[in-house]
C-alpha cells in the first residue's frame, strides 16, 4: 500500500473527536494511556486509523460498564496491530470478561430486589432493610457489603 493510500484511510483528532463524541483531550488521555494508537506527521499532527473509532466506542462502552482503564488497556492489547481487528477477533476479546459481566448483572438484580422497600420512602430503615448488619454481625464472612456480594 503506498503511503498516501495509508493516510488517505487516516483521520485527525478532530474527525475522530467528531465522530466518536469523545473530546480531544480525552482521546490525547488514551493516547497517553496506551488504549489508542496514532502516528505523527511531519508537523507533528496527530494521525490515526480509522478502525480507532471502534476501540474508541469500545473504550467508551467498557468504561460505562465499570471496568477499569488498565483492564480495558489488557484486553485492546489482545488485538491485532498490524491490521484492523476483525469481528472474530472483536468476539474473541469481549468473552474476556463475559464473566465478569454476568456477575455485575447478578449484584445488580440482587441490589434492585433488596432495595425495593428502600427506594420507596428513602428511609434505609434498619428495622426492615434487608442489608442491615446489626451489630457487625456479617464481619467473620470478610468485608465490604457481605449481603450484596453473597448469594
Amino acid at each position: 500500500m503506498t503511503q498516501l493510500a495509508s493516510t488517505a484511510r487516516e483521520i485527525t483528532v478532530g474527525e475522530l473527536a467528531g465522530r466518536s463524541g469523545v473530546a480531544p483531550s480525552a482521546l490525547r488521555f488514551y493516547e497517553r494511556e496506551g488504549l489508542i494508537r496514532s502516528r505523527r506527521t511531519s508537523g507533528n499532527q496527530r494521525r490515526y486509523s480509522r478502525d480507532t473509532l471502534r476501540r474508541v466506542a469500545f473504550i467508551r462502552t467498557s468504561q460505562r460498564l465499570g471496568i477499569p482503564l488498565a483492564t480495558i488497556r489488557d484486553v485492546l492489547g489482545l488485538l491485532p496491530e498490524d491490521r484492523t481487528p476483525t469481528r472474530e477477533d472483536w468476539a474473541r476479546i469481549s468473552e474476556c470478561w463475559r464473566s465478569d459481566l454476568d456477575e455485575r448483572i447478578r449484584t445488580l438484580q440482587r441490589l434492585r430486589d433488596h432495595l425495593t422497600d428502600c427506594i420507596g420512602c428513602g428511609c434505609l430503615s434498619l428495622d426492615r432493610c434487608s442489608l442491615s448488619n446489626p451489630d457487625d454481625a456479617l464481619a467473620d464472612h470478610g468485608p465490604g457489603p457481605r449481603r450484596l456480594l453473597e448469594e
